[in-house]
């Protein structure tokens, strides 16, 4: 599934809206969701992530966050949810321009770390500073 809503400003009240349609969507394998430029904050980041926690049979996913309002615990509370995606072993996150810091792309990499089935992840995280990731 291909779902685009780009420039709509929907918010953290919009996206929870797209989470209710999401979280029933349990036989869902394949989407792709491009939600650029629509002001979604921490809130909505983590309810995104919690409703595709849901679809149990998720292994792909295409997710752009680009220009959102995420932040460090956004991101953080995203990849939480994500790593409750037990089958998911494709991902792609763009969260580049969404004012996401060191500590909340340390804490995703964290998270999304202990996602076992997880083959391939292409991780953007374009932001106005620069992201230092310690080992």
């Amino acid at each position: 599934m291909k779902t685009a809503f780009n420039y709509n400003k929907i918010g953290d009240a919009g996206t929870s809206c797209l989470c209710q349609a999401f979280a029933n969507c349990t036989n869902l394998s394949n989407l792709r969701l491009d939600l650029i430029y629509n002001l979604i904050g921490e809130v909505g980041a983590t309810c995104l992530g919690s409703a595709f926690s849901n679809c149990s049979n998720l292994s792909n996913l295409r997710l752009d966050l680009t220009y959102n309002e995420i932040g460090d615990a956004g991101a953080s509370g995203l990849g939480s949810a994500l790593a409750k995606c037990t089958n998911l072993s494709n991902l792609m996150l763009n969260l580049s321009k969404s004012k996401i810091g060191e500590a909340g792309a340390s804490g995703l990499g964290s998270v999304l770390a202990n996602c076992t089935n997880l083959s391939n992840l292409t991780l953007h995280l374009r932001q106005k500073h620069l992201i230092c990731f310690r080992l």
